[in-house]
């Protein structure tokens, strides 16, 4: 099985973390300002169940295309998982603790990626609760 390429690997994980409902979901373009990776996804859960339901999605989803993280920490307590895929990092925060770090704030200088419809419809419906139930 091919590996994705890393826009695909983030568009999958935008995807599945959609899916579950993730809220105020960005993207950032890192590569450009760091060797860290090339994108962040950035999105939250309003309960440590629901961070830890889109984790482990997104976990599931990637599998299905053969796609295994590096590491995955926070699960187990909900509040911020992180999920390394190489030149895809995925952050899902409880709504409270993703304020606290502010990671958008620290990574300022990332420029914020444009998703392709339908993500980012669905993406700006589900950061101001107009997401159809």
């Amino acid at each position: 099985m091919t590996r994705l390429g890393g826009w695909d690997r983030a568009l999958a994980c935008v995807r599945a973390a959609l899916d579950h409902k993730a809220y105020d979901l960005v993207v950032l373009e890192t590569g450009r300002v760091s060797s860290i990776a090339d994108y962040f996804v950035i999105c939250s859960g309003r309960s440590d169940t629901q961070v830890q339901a889109i984790a482990e999605a997104i976990d599931t989803d990637l599998r299905h295309q053969g796609e295994r993280p590096l590491s995955v920490e926070g699960l187990q307590h909900g509040q911020w998982v992180l999920i390394d895929y190489g030149d895809v990092v995925v952050h899902i925060f409880y709504v409270p603790v993703r304020g606290f770090y502010d990671l958008e704030r620290l990574w300022v200088r990332a420029p914020r990626v444009e998703l392709p419809e339908p993500f980012q419809s669905q993406a700006r419906s589900q950061k101001t609760g107009t997401e159809n139930h």
